[in-house]
């Protein structure tokens, strides 16, 4: 069967098996992301304690991702992700049990989010430096799409199904809901007979190793604009997710149900960005993408700040899901096809640290202004920030498109792909 451009990512074995234990296991992480918010909510009535929570899930990976980045460049790669997914399955049961039990304090929801962090900073860049090890780099671009489409459409479901599970018996059996769907992502990468990559042997110490990757990311003004326009929309505009529940209880009036509608309504714009993303079969116009999808995701949190009314809410967060997801999706896209193979799993640790890292930052001072002025205030906020972050990179993008097609060419030269072939060349950014 001859598949769709769209989908021609999932005609490699092992990343139709990544892909349906992926989905599974991510639309548990939904259910306990949305549930979670919810426990603390419940608990506490307290926006800075939601933005702390946030904070101790994230902040880890900002401190930890360059020594995952050294992780995923030195070991093989699908041996650490299943090692990760491990440990938040045990988590997650962990937490389900405290919750079940009826002990459960948020103390306990701040250190175990804590430690998931510590796992999320060695599992997200061994698992997006994994995308070509699975799919080739001629299809990367496609690979890296559709497993946005599929976090996306998790997005959808999982908040919904955490909504109902919620209100009728309670957050504790979403918790162990996600616990039991890790099993599926084990067993889809445990299924998988990719020749896994033999890391090359290094003398060079890890700091050395760190040194090297922050070297290389530095020296890229391609890269590191990219990635400093993505830390400051996760920094200022990403903590709108973190206030929802005050949304969702205090000015629309929804509860539960209605945090998890919400929460989908932004997951349905993310997935229809991650399939427009997926019909790409190059890097051509990203970078224009990229400023262009900053400045709607910061107009339409402005907009969704200022509305009253519950389904207007829900219309306004699908451009908002839309335009994060296009950005985002833009951004990792055109960071790892400049990106040689041996330096991607350091140079995705900086991603990491800017897309995970700088939001728990944001979700503290978010906290603590939403206690003092009001969240729709405080993402109104946001979302100017985000708007003139994006008019400085779309001003600065078009000098910077010389210096982008000579790292994907040499990108491409290092990973014997010829220039301007497979996921773009030396015209693509034309």
């Amino acid at each position: 069967m001859t598949l769709p451009p769209t989908l021609r990512a999932l005609r490699y074995r092992n990343f139709q098996l990544f892909f349906g234990g992926q989905l599974i296991s991510l639309i548990g992480t939904w259910m306990q992301n949305v549930a979670q918010a919810w426990l603390v909510y419940r608990l506490t009535g307290s926006s800075v304690l939601l933005g702390l929570v946030s904070f101790s899930s994230q902040i880890p990976v900002f401190l930890m991702a360059p020594v995952g980045g050294i992780v995923a460049d030195r070991f093989r790669r699908r041996r650490v992700v299943i090692g990760t997914q491990t440990a938040a399955l045990l988590l997650a049961l962990v937490l389900a049990a405290l919750t079940l039990s009826g002990v459960v304090r948020v103390w306990h929801v701040v250190v175990l989010s804590a430690l998931l962090g510590v796992v999320n900073a060695f599992d997200i860049p061994a698992r997006q430096a994994f995308f070509v090890e699975m799919v080739g780099r001629e299809d990367l671009i496609n690979a890296i799409a559709l497993n946005s489409s599929m976090f996306n459409a998790s997005r959808i479901i999982g908040p919904a199904v955490a909504g109902i599970l919620v209100a009728g018996i309670g957050e504790g059996w979403c918790f162990f809901a996600n616990g039991v769907s890790y099993f599926a992502v084990i067993a889809g990468l445990l299924l998988m007979t990719v020749d896994d990559r033999k890391p090359v042997k290094r003398e060079a110490s890890p700091l050395a190793d760190v040194i090297e990757g922050f070297r290389f990311v530095i020296g890229s003004p391609p890269i590191h604009h990219l990635l400093i326009l993505l830390g400051i929309l996760s920094a200022t505009g990403m903590p709108f997710a973190v206030l929802m529940p005050i949304f969702a209880d205090q000015i629309l009036h929804g509860g539960a149900k209605g945090l998890g509608i919400l929460m989908g309504a932004s997951g349905v714009g993310a997935l229809a960005g991650a399939l427009l993303l997926a019909s790409r079969e190059n890097v051509q116009g990203l970078g224009r993408w990229v400023a262009i999808a900053a400045a709607a995701f910061g107009a339409s949190l402005i907009a969704f700040a200022v509305s009253r009314s519950f389904w207007v809410s829900c219309a306004l967060l699908l451009p908002v899901g839309f335009a994060m997801m296009v950005e985002m999706g833009s951004s990792n896209t055109l960071i790892q096809t400049m990106s040689p193979d041996h330096l991607r799993g350091r140079v995705m640790s900086v991603y990491s640290m800017m897309f995970m890292g700088m939001a728990p930052l944001g979700a503290v001072v978010s906290g603590v202004t939403a206690a003092r002025w009001g969240a729709p205030a405080t993402v109104a906020g946001g979302g100017v920030i985000c708007m003139a972050a994006a008019a400085i990179f779309g001003w600065r993008w078009p000098g910077l498109r010389t210096d982008a097609r000579r790292l994907i060419d040499a990108a491409q030269m290092a990973g014997g792909v010829p220039p301007q072939s497979g996921a773009g060349g030396s015209l693509a950014l034309k």
